[in-house]
């Protein structure tokens, strides 16, 4: 006889108001990562901040919040409705058993008050807090360093040029856990030893690795690896890294500097040295000068999660390692007493190289996660590249200017890789 699931507890989730077509995917990648599942309860408006999420238990609220960057704060939701009124009705309605561990006259607390698109006066947020003397608060005030923390939480709407007199929206609930929103700012590329033309952003490298599901242990690959930066947020959750790139110079430090008045790179400009910069270094395997389009690799899986910003020709130049004597037609690629020269690298090949490459060398249950250019007036769904083995998770679009955009496409593997005759 099958054991019955535990039942479901609420929590709302207070996200970031940046990234948003990022936020859902993060959220669901990091839920299936802990064992958890997207449910058809959640109550989720896609460009509010606030979710309400039906998760099993406490302890994966709080493995949630140790990996989102999208997300602010968790609480476990006591009550909520579309008025003041509502929302004590709601309170008077929690079960008192689950409130009481936490009310007890030997224990500190606070309530704390968060609106979004209105700023209340200290006032009427002392108004609000006396509002709720019906709970039945035991314990003593403590501001500085309380035991338990509660927040109250307004919706005034998204139209910040049409706020109304009364919230939309009312929550109230216990502070469970923050999220890592503060590695943005202790990741920053403006702070990091080593970077290039086109070094990701932190938030979106940290996203990057949540899409992927990375975790401790793991070893994930950047076949265009360029500065690195994919590679620290991986580390970061515990990952052992590596990564390829055709340019010797960028692989070895060398050559000019991307900082404005820096001529030329530094001695301990590497990728290496950016990792050691976070104390991440024991997690990095090697980068190695390498052409991505060419087999390099022994056959069988080898990579947990692939990680990858391939080059687009916008702010970096797509190459291959070519031959001066290679032709269109070449059958044989023997590279004896061959000079090697870069050739042009179309973007099409890039992407069904990169997804072949991925159906051969991730494990089952792998995560491809790469960025796809796109000009957004004939943007269709169906020019996103496929492969039998790789199934679509998500496709989230970062606006670059009002005809471009990027998509962040993340793909996991789901079929065996057979090589047929013609691969």
């Amino acid at each position: 006889m099958a054991l019955a699931a535990p039942p479901l507890r609420r929590y709302l989730l207070l996200l970031a108001q940046e990234h948003l077509e990022f936020r859902l995917p993060e959220i669901t990648s990091l839920l299936s990562l802990y064992g958890g599942q997207f449910s058809s309860e959640q109550e989720i408006r896609v460009n509010s901040p606030f979710w309400i999420l039906s998760i099993p238990s406490e302890e994966m609220a709080r493995g949630l919040m140790k990996r989102t960057v999208c997300a602010k704060s968790i609480f476990e939701l006591w009550g909520h409705g579309g008025s003041a009124g509502e929302l004590y009705a709601c309170l008077k309605n929690y079960p008192m058993d689950k409130m009481l561990p936490y009310l007890q006259s030997d224990s500190t607390y606070k309530v704390h008050i968060h609106t979004f698109n209105k700023t209340l006066t200290q006032a009427q947020k002392i108004k609000k807090i006396d509002a709720l003397e019906f709970l039945p608060f035991k314990g003593k005030v403590n501001l500085k360093n309380p035991e338990h923390i509660f927040w109250i939480l307004e919706d005034y709407g998204m139209d910040p040029n049409n706020v109304p007199e009364e919230p939309f929206h009312l929550y109230f609930g216990r502070w469970i856990a923050d999220g890592q929103r503060e590695l943005i700012e202790s990741y920053s590329v403006k702070k990091r030893h080593f970077i290039g033309n086109t070094s990701m952003d932190a938030c979106l490298s940290f996203i990057m690795a949540n899409h992927g599901r990375v975790k401790p242990n793991d070893v994930v690959y950047d076949p265009f690896v360029g500065t690195g930066g994919l590679l620290i947020s991986s580390a970061h959750f515990g990952a052992y890294v590596c990564g390829a790139d055709i340019d010797y110079n960028t692989i070895h430090g060398l050559g000019k500097a991307s900082r404005k008045n820096q001529k030329w790179r530094g001695p301990d400009e590497n990728i290496r040295a950016n990792l050691r910069q976070y104390g991440l270094e024991k997690y990095y395997l090697d980068a190695l000068v390498s052409d991505s389009s060419r087999p390099i690799w022994r056959k069988g899986m080898l990579f947990d999660a692939i990680i990858t910003d391939p080059p687009y020709g916008i702010r970096e130049a797509t190459r291959r390692t070519g031959s001066q004597k290679e032709t269109v037609k070449s059958a044989e690629r023997s590279t004896d007493n061959h000079i090697f020269v870069s050739s042009s690298y179309h973007l099409s090949d890039i992407f069904f190289d990169l997804l072949k490459f991925a159906a051969e060398y991730l494990v089952m249950g792998g995560r491809l996660v790469y960025w796809l250019p796109i000009y957004r007036p004939e943007y269709t769904e169906e020019i996103i590249p496929r492969h039998p083995c790789l199934k679509l998770i998500s496709n989230c679009e970062q606006m670059l200017s009002s005809h471009t955009s990027r998509r962040l496409i993340t793909m996991e593997k789901v079929k065996e890789f057979k090589v047929s005759l013609n691969s």
